[in-house]
């Protein structure tokens, strides 16, 4: 809460749900995308294989 400077705690609280739910959207585009490369790179390394 302090890192923001809100002027009181109840919009520190506010802007402190919101940087929550900010950043679960962050990590969930980040975890779409970690699964998509490993997706295609054992689609690679089975072509390899055959």
């Amino acid at each position: 809460m302090v890192r923001a400077g809100q002027s009181s705690e109840k919009a520190a609280l506010i802007y402190q749900h919101s940087d929550d739910e900010r950043q679960q959207e962050v990590a969930e585009g980040i975890e779409a995308r970690v699964r998509e490369q490993r997706s295609r790179a054992a689609e690679k390394g089975a072509r390899r294989e055959t």
